[in-house]
């Protein structure tokens, strides 16, 4: 054991000894490997920073002395030698960076070179298309150009006409020379001068000075008789005074045969009796007229020639003008009273002649002769009125009845006094005459015109009568016509009738006393146009306002801000290489006379204006543009459709190509306004900008105006009003107006959407930022609102298409306290077009995409801005609401954004826009 143990000590001892060399080895290796290095590296650069330049050992060294070891001088020709490839490599380096550098901006140039490239394509294939499509209508002439036909003039020995069989028997086609009126005329009518006649001494002073008044203002009065295609002879209302009683009837035939353009038969004369008291004598009923129409408010059924003579609505306000503001609201529909009669039944020729058992009804209605049934009425309208299920009021005598035709029922007190109890009725009787010999009276036609002044819905009692110009009014629209025999089921009629019902007759009934019987202007403008409708002769084109503009230079070529254009790859339309074209003028001359006869005389404005346009014209079914009425139509792919690129080359739609004018309204911002005019640009169907300048200083004279490649009308106003905005200026040319503010921001690609959405909805505003009347439940009244809301009724015209013939109703037709409070408080004008688009249309406007409002960095501050600014907004609705008689303004609750927005689409197709 110990010597294994000895062993193993004695053969360890080496083994320790060997770890200890091989440790000692080790460090020694590491000590040479790590230190040795640094201590020569110092030692080498301390000796070369020592001895200078000129000693150094790894610098260069003048006359050879650079290396004088061999190894050494390979080592440092390797090294020159590489430092001197790596300065060209980072020369080179530095090279191809920049060449890359010029390459990748050559690349972008030519992208952008590209896509320009492919847009000058697009376009230029459109434009091909669009002249293509030019030159196959002009080729076609599927709609051939028509010129006016010759005026035909009347021979001046005028021999006549045939006479008829008989007096009665006159018509238009018997007893008018259609050869003195032309379809291009212009219906120039001459008035006879009725003071220098023998009857003239008896005519109402008041009635000859309103009839005088109202043909110095009519368009259609001519001086000259040669021409003339018809003649007025004024022949009542006459006064009959003890002194100097009424010429007899043979006497005034005499006369009457004796004016120098009687003729020996009077054809083209109209003899005119405008009846202001309540019981009218019918003194022409014994003068034979001859083939002379005859115009008056009282006929007898011998009397009277249908299709012929006229009958016309009493001459109420001879000098005075209605006060639109005293005429009570069309709301509440219902009134105090269910209806009201007051009136006393005067001596019926039937019981003065003959008495006979009373009869009846069911006698009556078997064929029997017709009996007075004015007992009947009594007692059935008395029963209503005891059996207190609604409140009526009927009387049935008064204390001091007026005058009266026999036969008829006398009104009863004065005037005012009848106004203020129809005020409070909802129906107004008006019982026609108990004799059916009595076609019409002038005490009659005085019971419909108050009934209708002030709101009161006319029920005619008795189908009999004959209403003023009733061969044109749809009178079913504005009162309620009865049998005499359904007078025991008048109550329950009336009562059947819905809220929605009664307020479209009363609107249709004080339309009906607005437009033809307020006023003897209006009275006049009625008779004519009845007569020029029945031959069929256009009316006269409405006026337009002549532009005076302003001289002005233009400047650079106007840029194109991307920002306001962008609409991804897509272009949004055709930019035309022809000049800017025009709407079509007064297509529909002649068939809006002849064809459109009722919405002429049943809707606003009226018979009375021809105008060049209308958004209200039939429209063609779609397969028209393909089979011989293409003539203008653009359809999208041709027909076949398709998506954005499809649909930007083209307008498609239901009605032609065409432009729209941009109306601009400003006042001393010159910079705001060249910015906004500039914006411009490019702008596809814009046929030229009309800017407004409504400050009394002309624009700066080094003033350069942008160039925007169309023409830019500066026009100069009389005066600073608002209303100037929307005037009928003749320089603009196209149905669509975009009216804009001068401050207004719009993208191109909003613009063209909201001009296509106006065409498909030609007869309603459409805009951007939205508003809306709210109701003031404290004060009983309307507010002026523009916060933000989930319905709005109004669309403000700083930017909004409109059809220009709203602006012919703005300007002319828009009662004309509503544009003296828009002077008054330079404020409203956009809320007063919105009521006017709302009455004629009953419809709301339109919005298009998600602006409520438009923000104009640097501008200066608006008017909108200061807080009178929304008060008076809120007293103008308020009073238009007075004028109107009713709030026109009607609720939406939607807003119009692209068909294909927000709509996952294949690869291969595209949205008709990229961010609507």
């Amino acid at each position: 054991m110990q010597r294994n143990g000895g062993g193993v000590g004695v053969g360890g001892q080496p083994w320790v000894f060997r770890r200890v060399r091989l440790t000692w080895l080790s460090f020694m290796l590491f000590f040479i490997l790590v230190f040795f290095p640094l201590i020569a590296h110092y030692y080498l650069t301390t000796i070369d920073e020592a001895g200078g330049p000129d000693k150094r050992i790894f610098g260069p060294r003048p006359g050879g002395e650079m290396c004088e070891a061999k190894h050494v001088q390979d080592l440092c020709r390797i090294r020159e030698s590489v430092s001197e490839e790596l300065l060209q490599l980072e020369a080179k380096r530095q090279e191809l960076n920049g060449e890359i550098a010029r390459l990748n901006l050559r690349i972008e140039a030519c992208k952008r070179s590209i896509d320009s490239a492919k847009q000058d394509l697009l376009q230029l294939k459109n434009v091909i298309s669009q002249t293509e499509h030019s030159y196959k209508e002009l080729m076609a002439q599927n709609q051939p150009k028509l010129s006016l036909p010759v005026r035909l003039l009347p021979d001046k020995e005028d021999p006549g006409l045939p006479p008829p069989k008989s007096p009665r028997s006159c018509r238009l086609c018997s007893c008018f020379d259609y050869a003195r009126c032309p379809l291009t005329s212009g219906f120039p009518v001459y008035v006879y001068d009725t003071g220098s006649y023998p009857w003239g001494d008896y005519l109402d002073p008041l009635v000859k000075q309103a009839f005088a008044a109202a043909v110095k203002s009519n368009i259609y009065i001519t001086d000259n008789p040669s021409i003339a295609c018809l003649y007025l002879v004024l022949v009542g209302e006459l006064q009959e005074s003890p002194s100097s009683p009424l010429p007899a009837p043979s006497e005034l035939e005499k006369q009457l045969k004796a004016l120098p353009y009687w003729r020996s038969d009077g054809h083209n004369h109209v003899l005119v009796h405008l009846s202001r008291k309540y019981m009218t004598q019918n003194f022409l009923y014994n003068v034979s007229t001859g083939r002379a129409a005859v115009a008056q408010s009282t006929f007898l059924e011998q009397q009277y020639r249908e299709g012929f003579d006229l009958v016309v609505s009493p001459l109420v306000h001879a000098l005075s003008e209605p006060n639109f503001l005293e005429v009570p609201p069309q709301v509440p529909v219902k009134r105090k009273y269910l209806f009201t009669f007051q009136g006393e039944r005067v001596e019926s020729l039937r019981s003065s002649l003959q008495e006979t058992p009373p009869q009846s009804f069911e006698e009556e209605l078997e064929g029997d002769p017709p009996a007075d049934y004015d007992d009947r009425i009594i007692g059935t309208l008395k029963a209503v009125q005891d059996s207190h299920l609604d409140l009526v009021l009927v009387e049935f005598t008064c204390k001091s009845p007026r005058p009266s035709l026999a036969t008829e029922w006398a009104l009863c007190g004065e005037r005012e006094d009848r106004l203020e109890v129809l005020k409070a009725s909802t129906f107004a009787l008006v019982i026609a005459a108990g004799d059916g010999q009595l076609v019409t009276s002038a005490g009659f036609g005085m019971r419909l015109f108050e009934a209708l002044e002030v709101g009161a819905i006319p029920v005619i009692l008795g189908d009999h009568s004959k209403l003023p110009y009733h061969q044109f009014i749809c009178w079913s629209e504005a009162a309620i016509i009865v049998p005499k025999p359904r007078v025991t089921e008048l109550h329950f009629l009336l009562r059947s009738l819905s809220d929605n019902d009664m307020l479209a007759m009363r609107r249709q009934g004080r339309f009906l006393w607005e437009t033809y019987f307020s006023t003897s202007e209006n009275v006049l403008n009625t008779i004519l146009a009845s007569i020029r409708t029945s031959i069929q002769v256009p009316a006269a084109p409405i006026k337009e306002e002549p532009v005076h503009e302003i001289p002005h230079k233009a400047g650079k070529l106007a840029g194109t801000d991307a920002n306001l254009a962008d609409n991804g790859d897509l272009d949004l339309g055709p930019v035309e290489t022809e000049p800017p074209y025009a709407s079509p003028r007064f297509l529909r001359n002649f068939t809006y006379t002849a064809a459109d006869t009722y919405r002429a005389w049943n809707r606003a404005p009226g018979p009375f204006h021809l105008f060049p346009h209308t958004p209200l014209d039939p429209v063609l079914p779609s397969e028209a543009k393909f089979l011989g009425s293409g003539t203008g139509f653009r359809p999208i792919g041709g027909g076949t459709g398709g998506s954005g690129k499809e649909f930007q080359a083209a307008l498609g739609g239901n009605v032609p190509r065409e432009q729209f004018t941009v109306v601009m309204l400003t006042y001393e911002r010159e910079e705001v306004l060249m910015n906004s005019l500039e914006r411009l640009n490019g702008l596809p169907y814009l046929n030229k900008v009309v800017v407004v300048w409504n400050s009394p200083k002309p624009p700066s004279d080094d003033l350069l105006w942008p160039d925007i490649g169309l023409p830019i009308v500066v026009v100069r106003t009389e005066k600073n009003s608002l209303n100037n905005r929307f005037l009928p200026w003749d320089a603009v040319e196209t149905e669509a107006i975009l009216s804009i503010d001068d401050d207004a921001h719009l993208r191109h690609d909003e613009i063209m959407f909201g001009f296509r959405v106006w065409r498909e909805a030609r007869d309603r505003i459409v805009g951007f930022p939205g508003r809306y009347h709210a109701w003031d439940v404290n004060h009983q009244s309307w507010l002026y609102n523009s916060n933000y809301s989930c319905e709005l009724s109004m669309v403000l015209t700083g930017a909004a298409f409109f059809h220009k013939y709203y602006a012919y109703l703005y300007s002319y037709v828009m009662p004309q306290a509503i544009r003296d409070m828009v002077d008054e408080y330079i404020n409203c004008e956009d809320i007063a077009m919105n009521f006017l688009v709302s009455h004629i249309t009953r419809k709301p406007p339109i919005k298009v995409t998600s602006r409520w409002t438009f923000r104009c960095p640097g501008c200066p501050q608006a008017l909108s801005h200061d807080d009178s600014h929304f008060h008076e907004r809120h007293k103008c609705i308020n009073f238009f609401v007075k004028v109107y008689g009713y709030m026109p303004l009607l609720y939406t609750q939607f807003r119009v954004d692209s068909v294909l927005f927000k709509t996952r689409l294949p690869h291969d197709k595209t949205k008709c826009f990229k961010f609507i």
